[in-house]
């Protein structure tokens, strides 16, 4: 009989294969370094320029405790081809840890960025050209910019800082804060460049469209994880409620679309439990959810219909935060921390069901509920650059640059 101890590795092995797989890894560098923690937040956010040199990002002087409403973030962007430079741009009080303040480059400009803040008591955007220097205020925040930039849609920040921490903005109470579902709050659309806004989707109006099984005792009621399809015809949003079931408390799920103008309400996920998702095109989303075809699994839905597949089920098995490479050929995706607290980020070859490795992130254990740091990956418009948001360098939350290009070649 042969033991189980002479299958063991020794300790300079095991140093030997992991350097091994890390030289079949793509380069990884961080784009940013202390004084200060740095992170862009969303995966489905444009966080590089259309040249795919300027990243942006976020810095704070803290970490592991809630923002306060007098907590200042700077706004910047990371010069990729200028070592790693950073420009600063401007700031906020309006953020929170997984989302930041919504800083993105403007889609269909090359020089506009822009974000959300707090002036006299109410939220706003700010709107600035990254090359005159000058900078425009409009009077209502937003979520999601539509594919022209010229428009956006966004939920009750203040109500997503009350029912969901971590994902709304401190600093200005909900005024429905004790009403369960609210008439005159919800999806409010914007226009980017006059700044008018108005309320098209109230969640009463959510409410009233009836749930299999019926809401949970005391429900709660709000809206998050808003996005455009990728023709701005439609977006997708996520209804979500808090109460008691069964004696249990928690929150359910379904998952929404909707025409630009908040009409012909579509929901594409009814079984409660929708988390994160990506439009492929103008009619599919992809989305890790329940289904009884396959339980949690990654689905690829048809909007506005009843087709559904599984994508990728004996490969993308965990939930992550997905996108599409440009050209579609591979999901950019990862996970949230495994059995030794690694994050992992690899793409998804849909042609060959091939999984990628890009490589595996160790995120301590501070670095948990409100104010985890989650990968996100974010991708170059050139597909040839992949940024994560990642403790694991040590200094803690810091950007970091996956270059694809020899393994794309």
């Amino acid at each position: 009989m042969v033991s189980r101890r002479a299958f063991t590795l020794s300790p300079a092995l095991l140093a030997l294969a992991r350097r091994a797989r890390a030289a079949d890894l793509p380069p990884v560098r961080a784009i940013t370094k202390p004084p200060g923690f740095h992170w862009f937040g969303y995966y489905d956010k444009l966080q590089f320029d259309p040249s795919s040199r300027y990243a942006l990002g976020m810095r704070v002087g803290f970490e592991h405790r809630s923002p306060r409403p007098d907590d200042v973030i700077r706004i910047g962007m990371v010069d990729t081809e200028d070592g790693d430079r950073w420009l600063d741009l401007g700031e906020s009080r309006a953020w929170n840890w997984q989302q930041g303040c919504m800083l993105q480059w403007v889609p269909g400009y090359s020089e506009e960025v822009a974000w959300n803040d707090v002036e006299d008591g109410h939220f706003v955007a700010r709107v600035k050209n990254v090359k005159t220097g000058r900078t425009r205020t409009l009077p209502a925040p937003f979520y999601a910019l539509s594919p022209d930039g010229k428009e956006g849609v966004a939920p009750d920040f203040r109500r997503l800082n009350d029912c969901r921490p971590g994902y709304g903005y401190a600093g200005i109470p909900d005024p429905n804060r004790d009403k369960l579902v609210p008439e005159d709050a919800g999806i409010w659309r914007i226009d980017m460049r006059s700044g008018k806004s108005n309320l098209i989707i109230s969640f009463a109006a959510a409410q009233r469209i009836p749930y299999p099984g019926g809401y949970s005792e005391g429900a709660k009621h709000w809206f998050n994880h808003l996005l455009y399809n990728t023709d701005g015809s439609r977006f997708i949003f996520l209804h979500r409620w808090r109460g008691t079931k069964e004696g249990k408390a928690g929150f359910s799920t379904r998952m929404f679309t909707a025409s630009r103008e908040g009409k012909d309400l579509y929901i594409l996920e009814p079984h409660g439990q929708t988390s994160h998702f990506i439009w492929r095109d103008p009619q599919h989303v992809l989305a890790w959810a329940w289904h009884p075809s396959h339980k949690m699994k990654f689905y690829l839905y048809k909007d506005k219909t009843e087709e559904v597949q599984p994508v990728g089920p004996d490969v993308m098995t965990v939930n992550g935060h997905c996108t599409y490479l440009p050209g579609g050929r591979y999901i950019l995706n990862d996970t949230y921390p495994d059995k030794e607290r690694n994050q992992n980020v690899y793409l998804y070859e849909i042609a060959t069901g091939r999984r990628i490795p890009l490589g595996s992130f160790h995120s301590p254990r501070e670095y948990t509920g409100e104010w985890r740091c989650d990968t996100h990956p974010r991708y170059s418009p050139d597909g040839r650059k992949v940024v994560i948001d990642s403790p694991h360098g040590g200094n803690g939350r810091q950007m970091y640059l996956i270059d694809l290009g020899a393994l794309l070649a």
